[in-house]
Formats: C-alpha cells, structure tokens, sequence
C-alpha cells in the first residue's frame, strides 16, 4: 500500500465560536490547496480512499483533494485522525484499509509525522521533521504493515507540490 500523509493546508487564526476544531482554511490557502491538489493529480497519483480529521480545517484539505479527482472517492472522516490521538492508535485504526493499494490521510502536526515515524521506523519519535501545513509524505507500506518496514518515496512541501502542476 502506499499511503500519501498530507497536512491540512492553513487554517484561520481562531474560528467565530472559538472553538480549534471551528478552524477554517484561509481563502488564500484554498486556492493554494487547489494547485497542490492539481500537482497531486499532474504527478498521476490516485487514492482508493481519502481519510480525513474530522476538524474542519483538515476536512476542507480532504475535500479540496478530492474535488481534484471530481470526488473519485469522497473523503471519509476517520476519528483516529484527530487532534490528540496517539499515534498507535491512528497506525492501528489505518490497518482497516490495508487492503486498499493507495489512501491519502489528511490530519495535523505532530501526529502526521509520528504515523510516518511509526511505519517507517517502528517508534513515533525517531523521524525527526516537520510536516509544513499542506505538505505531503508518501511511504510504500508492505501488504502486512505493523511498526516499522515501511520506506519513503518522497516528502515535498505544498510549494513544490503546486510546481507539479501543469
């Protein structure tokens, strides 16, 4: 399996409620997020599955990807990815789509690189980096994936991703 790590691209400072998982993408990123998503699909990439946080900001990301594959699949909330979740427990709740060969997750510093981490090394604290706000990671998992055994394809920043473009 390939599994595609993408961070929600920037959100609002705070939302009208106050409440962090009210956040909002900025308009600028959305349109930024719209060139990321159109370099994802320029690099001939395809996702059986699209899994989300359920906080907005990482909901419009997943939506905004998807609307670059005209919604071939819809993104689908999966509660491991939240705010707060260890990441054992989001590595874990991804085995349930193993059997897929490409799936996106769109989710949140630090547990983006603490997943990576875990199936790349076996630990969540080895990897040392930072995924900026709409970056992405892509890791080939083997058919059976537990802790660790996974290798790196790439790591390119939302920047890079939008150069993708044509």
């Amino acid at each position: 399996m390939m599994l595609y790590i993408l961070r929600h691209a920037t959100a609002e400072e705070s939302s009208s409620s106050g409440d962090d998982g009210a956040r909002k993408l900025t308009q600028k990123s959305k349109e930024k997020m719209i060139g990321a998503a159109a370099g994802l699909r320029e690099m001939g990439l395809k996702f059986d599955v699209i899994l989300t946080s359920p906080l907005a900001r990482a909901t419009e990301t997943a939506e905004i990807v998807a609307a670059a594959y005209d919604n071939t699949p819809s993104p689908q909330v999966l509660p491991a990815l939240a705010i707060g979740v260890p990441p054992a427990d989001a590595v874990a709740a991804l085995r349930a789509f193993a059997k897929n060969d490409h799936v996106m997750i769109v989710g949140h510093e630090p547990q983006l690189t603490a997943i990576a981490s875990t199936v790349l090394t076996g630990a969540s604290d080895v990897l040392q980096a930072k995924l900026k706000t709409g970056g992405c990671i892509a890791i080939d998992l083997p058919a059976r994936f537990d802790r660790g055994g996974g290798e790196l394809r790439w790591m390119l920043t939302h920047g890079q991703l939008r150069q993708m473009r044509k």
